[in-house]
């Protein structure tokens, strides 16, 4: 490329981000995490739209370093590859003068990019990079910077986050505070997280969009689908479906795929790209544990902000979804490990691991009112307890708030709209 077009393409992102300097952005936890001292790459990785630019521009200017910034998401760079890198980084310096923090967006659309992020570790520069494929921890990330990075995964809003956005009080226990949090609840239960749609009239075109960019272009380009119809109506169903056990030879049969092996590697893209998250069965063994892999959207607004959805309510389903999402943010990052429990006997949602230990087990459900539901949920936790040894027990509803004993084990009954925002990061409910 032109060095002349490239100046003017580095010149406008530059300018566009220090737009960013006028707006007002709710503090997040992942900020914290960045590591600006560090020599590894600091690296935010996450769906698109779930706010990992502006996470990373606030986590420079707040430390008030100087920094270049590159977005190779830009239909003007689709053309350039790895050689062109070093006239990336030759215009930069022409633009900012000396700096010694390089921020880069949406960087596994370069090929090869992973050599030039050795080259400027290797002398010494601050490299932060975004991206929202699942590849880059699996696959460059692992192979090519070993020991040289540090992954911080970013999720679209948790409520804590939606409620500071919106400035909806978390903190006063007054009557009209607390429904004013309830109100806020509903609203995000249905609404969803991603950070742009708080702002924006037509929520259901914003999500379709997003969804439609990620599966063609993320996707199908990237890994050159040629039975794209196929793969976006498997797309489409499992996200209208979620949660649910995915079962390949099921996926095969309903879309016609040659083989189980298609649809395995459908879903991994799907996973890969951040739409699904997947979640493995809770079992000693190795073999059980990678058998019958539970998914979930990445957010609740995927699940029908979509054309053709016909998903409904969908309460129970959303209440659950959105409490994975948060146990993902909270204990995953501390290197915990998360499952979900089922046997012939019955089933518990999640029951999430130190080691080998479990350390707490969750069940959801969104009403418990009625006697045979209450018993059903509460059988579940304490199958899970016997089954697996914990002893640190939660049930997390709509709205009820308790604690009981029941079979000598206590049980902590929450909502989970206050839950979510009280719970400390040890795990103690």
């Amino acid at each position: 490329m032109d060095k002349r077009i490239l100046e003017t393409i580095l010149s406008d992102q530059s300018e566009e981000l220090a737009m960013k300097q006028n707006l007002r952005f709710c503090k997040r936890k992942e900020e914290d995490y960045i590591d600006l001292k560090s020599t590894q790459a600091q690296v935010v990785i996450g769906v698109r739209r779930s706010g990992k630019s502006t996470l990373c521009y606030n986590a420079l200017t707040g430390k008030g370093v100087k920094f270049a910034y590159v977005n190779f998401d830009d239909e003007r760079l689709i053309h350039l590859t790895g050689d062109d890198l070093n006239d990336v980084l030759e215009v930069l310096y022409k633009i900012n003068g000396d700096f010694n923090y390089l921020f880069i967006d949406e960087i596994q659309n370069i090929p090869e990019w992973y050599l030039f992020v050795n080259r400027l570790l290797r002398r010494q520069m601050h490299v932060i990079i975004t991206g929202s494929n699942a590849k880059l921890l699996s696959g460059e990330l692992a192979t090519h910077l070993t020991g040289r990075h540090h992954s911080i995964p970013l999720y679209p809003f948790s409520f804590a986050e939606y409620c500071e956005a919106r400035e909806v009080d978390t903190k006063s226990r007054t009557t009209k505070a607390i429904a004013a949090r309830r109100a806020a609840f509903d609203d995000y239960m249905r609404q969803g997280g991603f950070p742009e749609i708080q702002f924006i009239g037509n929520d259901r075109d914003y999500i379709e969009g997003l969804v439609n960019n990620i599966l063609k272009r993320d996707i199908e380009q990237r890994f050159k689908i040629i039975h794209t119809s196929a793969f976006e109506e498997m797309s489409h169903h499992l996200l209208n479906t979620a949660p649910a056990v995915v079962v390949d030879k099921s996926l095969q049969e309903t879309f016609g795929f040659k083989s189980q092996h298609t649809a395995k590697n459908y879903l991994s893209y799907l996973k890969q790209a951040y739409l699904l998250v997947g979640l493995h069965k809770y079992s000693p063994k190795s073999r059980q544990r990678i058998t019958g892999e539970k998914v979930y959207p990445i957010d609740v607004a995927l699940m029908n902000k979509r054309s053709d959805a016909f998903a409904g309510e969908n309460l129970g389903w959303r209440l659950e979804t959105i409490v994975y999402l948060e146990l993902l943010r909270r204990y995953k990052i501390q290197g915990l490990d998360i499952y979900y429990f089922n046997d012939r006997s019955g089933e518990c949602d999640f029951v999430v691991c130190e080691d080998r230990k479990a350390v707490l087990a969750v069940q959801v459900s969104y009403d418990i009112s009625s006697d045979k539901t209450r018993k059903r949920e509460i059988a579940g936790l304490l199958l899970a307890a016997r089954k697996t040894g914990c002893d640190n027990l939660l049930l997390l509803t709509d709205h009820n708030d308790e604690d009981i004993i029941h079979d000598g084990y206590k049980i902590a009954i929450r909502p989970v709209y206050d839950y979510v925002l009280r719970m400390p990061q040890k795990i103690k409910p």
